[in-house]
C-alpha cells in the first residue's frame, strides 16, 4: 500500500516537455525586432535557416559525428558555443539545454553572437544550402510583418 502512494506520488512530480514548434509566422513576428536585417540579414534569411535546421523545433537536438550535439531551434553546436557540463567554457554563456525552451531570447542572442564572431550566417550549412542567394521574401509572405 505504501509503494502504491509512494508511486503515485513520484508519477505527479514527473513532467512532460513538449516540444514547442513554432510556425513560419510566429517565428517571424517573435523574431522580428531582434533579427531582421542583424549584422544585414533579413528575416527572410532567419526564418529560412530556422526551417532548415530544426523545422522550428525549439527541442531539437542533432548528435554530430564528433560527439558534440546541436541544440535548439538554431541548432547552436555544443562544442563551442554552449554549456553540455557544468565546467564547459562556451562562447554564448549559455547552458545548451537553455536553446530549448520555447523562450527564445537565449538562443536568439546566442545566434547573434555567432553570426557577429564567425563569417556570418555560413556557420548554418542548412542556410548556406538553402537560402543563402536566394530571394526569401517569401519566407516572410502573409506573415503580417514588413
Amino acid at each position: 500500500m505504501k509503494a502504491a502512494g509512494i508511486l503515485a506520488l513520484m508519477g505527479c512530480l514527473v513532467t512532460v516537455v513538449e516540444p514547442k514548434v513554432y510556425t513560419r509566422c510566429k517565428l517571424a513576428k517573435f523574431s522580428r525586432a531582434s533579427l531582421d536585417n542583424y549584422r544585414g540579414f533579413s528575416l527572410g534569411n532567419w526564418i529560412c535557416m530556422a526551417y532548415y535546421e530544426s523545422h522550428y523545433n525549439t527541442t531539437a537536438q542533432t548528435q554530430l559525428e564528433d560527439g558534440s550535439t546541436d541544440y535548439g531551434i538554431f541548432q547552436i553546436n555544443s562544442d563551442t558555443w554552449c554549456r553540455s557540463t557544468k565546467l564547459q567554457e562556451n562562447r554564448c554563456h549559455v547552458a545548451c539545454s537553455a536553446l530549448m525552451t520555447d523562450d527564445l531570447t537565449d538562443a536568439i542572442i546566442c545566434a547573434k553572437k555567432i553570426v557577429k564572431e564567425t563569417d556570418g550566417m555560413n556557420y548554418w550549412q542548412g542556410w548556406k544550402k538553402n537560402c543563402e542567394g536566394r530571394d526569401l521574401s517569401e519566407w516572410k509572405k502573409g506573415c503580417e510583418v514588413s
